[in-house]
């Protein structure tokens, strides 16, 4: 997912390679997830997500990850004492390695976007993160999600920013030397926060990151110098704070 190894990748003309349906892809990549010390885009998701989970109460809440790999959020969640947390993805391998990390959880695997498990308003918060652009139908998935969130309750989204996906960024991920490309949908923001207006979620915090100079030393560390230069200013990533009625 490193976006500096993928907009190189873009610009170089190495996306020959068919794009994988992210329940294959994830699986192939679960085993090193964890093992990205220099990845960008994991390292402004959990700036992003940090700050607006921050704005909200979770203790003692249920709450719903929908798209939680291998629990990179998990730890910070259960500082905060909820009640219950309950993964969802669709990959196997990536609930696997979420497990040996957290034995007690409690996760199920998405086989589409239908939250089986939940009953209608058993949540007080759902959150996706670096997820939602895989989805193909947005809006179903929103709805379901509405439909296990109570009155009152939280839905945090981040993911990749819609312009970067536009402009041809793709999250990719490095195995026995070959890039792997993983399939992707461009939901504009817009369009994300009409489908929330139509559930009755109210945007409480709209928060965007461009690539600017502080994120340079992840393209020097990468020779990629001009490629900042490139992408210098370009949308990479958003997150969204939304309370249902």
């Amino acid at each position: 997912m490193s976006i500096i190894r993928t907009i190189k990748n873009y610009l170089a003309k190495s996306f020959a390679v068919k794009e994988k349906d992210p329940a294959t892809a994830y699986d192939q990549w679960a085993a090193s997830y964890d093992s990205q010390p220099d990845n960008l885009m994991l390292a402004l998701d959990e700036e992003l997500f940090s700050s607006l989970l921050d704005d909200t109460e979770i203790s003692n809440k249920i709450i719903a990850d929908i798209g939680c790999g291998t629990g990179r959020h998990w730890k910070k969640i259960l500082d905060k004492a909820p009640l219950k947390l309950i993964g969802y993805d669709v990959s196997q391998g990536m609930l696997e390695i979420l497990q040996k990390k957290f034995p007690q959880a409690e996760t199920h695997v998405l086989s589409s976007n239908k939250l089986r498990e939940l009953k209608d308003h058993s949540c007080d918060m759902v959150i996706s993160t670096l997820t939602i652009a895989h989805i193909d139908d947005v809006q179903e998935a929103m709805k379901e999600w509405c439909r296990v969130l109570q009155p009152g309750g939280d839905m945090i989204i981040t993911d990749y920013h819609p312009i970067a996906l536009a402009r041809g960024a793709k999250r990719t991920f490095n195995d026995k030397g070959k890039t792997v490309s993983i399939i992707n949908h461009v939901h504009p923001i817009e369009k994300i926060t009409a489908i929330a207006k139509q559930l009755q979620l109210v945007e409480k915090r709209l928060t965007e990151k461009s690539i600017d100079e502080t994120m340079k030393p992840y393209y020097d560390q990468q020779k990629a110098s001009r490629l900042y230069e490139v992408w210098k200013g370009v949308p990479i990533i958003y997150g969204i704070h939304f309370k249902k009625l």
